[in-house]
């Protein structure tokens, strides 16, 4: 069966985005100590911040989820528009490391529109 450039452009998106959350989801349930520097500073003096990580790993895996699902596409797409404002707006001075995430968001918002 052949998709058509309507059909493929959603799908692209969706395995897009659910890459990138699956991605930083599973390398820091694997490896905390180096992901937990990314948790915001405010986050980070918390007594549970490593807990507060897998929380967050664990939603970020039901997001991927739902993204590849194709199950009401446009909310999970602006979950995913919130969720990666949220990150860049938690973390304004490091966004030499997080303006990927502006990108990401606005391919969110894309996908939503479609």
């Amino acid at each position: 069966m052949k998709f058509k450039q309507a059909q493929l452009t959603p799908l692209l998106l969706r395995f897009g985005l659910a890459f990138v959350f699956a991605y930083a989801a599973i390398g820091s349930l694997m490896h905390p100590s180096v992901w937990i520097g990314y948790l915001p500073s405010f986050l980070l003096h918390m007594q549970h911040a490593g807990s507060l990580l897998k929380l967050f790993a664990i939603y970020e895996i039901i997001l991927a989820l739902w993204l590849l699902s194709g199950w009401w596409v446009r909310y999970a797409a602006l979950l995913t528009t919130a969720s990666l404002l949220g990150i860049v707006l938690a973390q304004p001075a490091d966004l030499m490391i997080t303006f990927r995430d502006v990108g990401l968001m606005f391919m969110a918002l894309a996908l939503a529109s479609l």
